[in-house]
């Protein structure tokens, strides 16, 4: 592609007041108040003593632009300018500065972030009531959790500290800041955030975990979820408060446990014959008997894990092993072994395809950390607490408004909904005093994007008229 001649030597002029960068944030926001958005804060949040005179004053309309801003791709303080731009005053009301969100921020404490977590669990019920989030939850649901640490830069950080970060298979110590979180998925729905908790960055993973797991599995009991939930972590989470607490709830559970002498005698109880390959990267099928050969086996064996603890569990103790590739010159094959426990019923092979799927957490990471989570953006520690819930339930309403427009989109990652579906530029005009979005001609997502315009809004007069 070239330019056209000519338009090097044009004049750029930033003055048309009737366009609009996100026009999708019409949308998505109405998708947001039909589940409850603001009437959740105006209920759950009281600001009441500030440091600010008029800081805490309306929390729900400074929560829905951190939200709106969000999801046009904001993930500083800053970039919650956006907002203001072009016609955004004339399609939206209430529009704040950036100063006067980092100073609603500030004013939070550790006990404003617990409410924000509360409504973050009440509108993702709100939003699978009004949208296709979770199908298949009626058969089952899984819980997941997993910590991560985020770098931050500076003396400035409130409970920024070292801790261990794994960089290319590597540990290493970094300064940060630990969220931890909980998402809820099924066998046909994408994830979605049921908790974020931010935490020092020298917190062990583990720290909180069962009761964020015991709200998770809540709030997938109030979006609906009438099927088996299986709660999956890793070893930081495969512990006996964890799975007491799995089991307080009705919950299954399938945790990697700690190697250790008792699990290491059991593997070694295992028969030869009891181990059954599967599907592992280079596994190919024997031409001649059909049999899979695969570098991957799985066994299983009952197990009483926290022997010495005073909540003992007898359950399935699930070892997959991988040939090790460093050591593929032994006389005999040399084994890594990968033990989990669980009370799941499936089969052997399919419970450690089921366990491993855990690692779908992982995706709601990489679209925080390619959105509002690319940096913290405060120097409060409960500012930042705050922020991360804000972008939990904005992750939540991306996944929920993919829903609606369907196809792709409804697995898609939150950067892709942002650049699909919100950033679509648009003229808004008001001929006879009906409001009209003109939008841009031949946008390859038109039919995506009008399937959740008219699902938003079923009772509007016409469709957006293109341009």
């Amino acid at each position: 592609m070239r330019l056209s001649q000519g338009w090097a030597r044009a004049q750029p002029i930033f003055d048309e007041e009737h366009l609009v960068s996100h026009a999708g944030l019409v949308p998505v926001m109405g998708l947001a108040e039909e589940a409850g958005l603001s009437g959740l804060v105006e209920s759950k949040v009281s600001i009441r003593a500030t440091r600010v005179k008029s800081a805490g004053v309306n929390p729900a309309g400074k929560v829905t632009s951190i939200i709106a801003g969000m999801a046009a791709g904001a993930d500083c303080i800053d970039d919650l300018n956006v907002l203001r731009s072009g016609g955004m005053s004339r399609m939206f009301g209430g529009v704040y500065a950036p100063a006067t969100l980092g100073q609603f921020l500030r004013e939070f404490t550790h006990g404003h972030s617990l409410q924000m977590g509360s409504v973050l669990r009440a509108h993702l019920a709100g939003l699978v009531g009004c949208s296709n989030l979770l199908p298949g939850r009626d058969v089952r649901a899984f819980v997941d959790i997993d910590s991560l640490l985020r770098p931050v830069y500076g003396h400035a950080k409130q409970g920024a500290s070292y801790g261990h970060s794994k960089i290319a298979g590597k540990q290493v110590l970094r300064k940060g800041l630990s969220p931890l979180i909980t998402t809820i998925c099924t066998d046909e729905g994408a994830p979605v955030i049921a908790g974020i908790r931010l935490r020092a960055g020298k917190a062990g993973s583990g720290r909180g975990a069962a009761k964020m797991i015991v709200e998770a599995i809540g709030c997938a009991r109030e979006a609906g979820t009438t099927g088996e939930i299986l709660v999956r972590g890793d070893s930081a989470y495969g512990n006996s408060q964890v799975v007491a607490a799995c089991r307080r709830v009705g919950a299954r559970f399938s945790l990697v446990i700690t190697r250790n002498r008792a699990v290491d005698k059991a593997i070694a109880q295992i028969a030869d014959d009891a181990w059954t390959a599967v599907k592992y990267p280079g596994a190919v099928i024997d031409p001649d008997t059909g049999d899979l050969i695969s570098d991957a086996q799985v066994a299983e064996i009952p197990f009483t894990a926290f022997a010495s603890t005073k909540a003992p569990v007898t359950a399935r103790l699930i070892v997959r092993r991988v040939r090790d590739q460093a050591k593929l010159d032994e006389l005999f094959p040399v084994w890594r072994y990968h033990p989990f426990i669980t009370n799941n019923t499936e089969p052997v092979t399919q419970a450690d395809v089921t366990h491993r799927a855990h690692a779908i957490i992982e995706t709601v990471h990489s679209d925080l950390i390619d959105g509002p989570m690319a940096g913290m953006p405060s120097g409060r520690f409960a500012a930042n607490s705050a922020w991360l819930a804000c972008a939990g339930i904005c992750h939540n309403l991306l996944r929920a408004a993919g829903t609606l427009a369907e196809g792709d989109h409804a697995v898609a990652r939150g950067a892709t909904l942002r650049r699909t579906i919100v950033a679509v530029p648009a003229r808004i005009a008001r001929p006879q005093r009906r409001p009209i979005i003109h939008l841009i001609a031949r946008w390859p997502w038109a039919q995506a994007w009008t399937r959740l315009w008219h699902t938003v809004f079923p009772t509007a007069a016409s469709p957006p008229a293109a341009a």
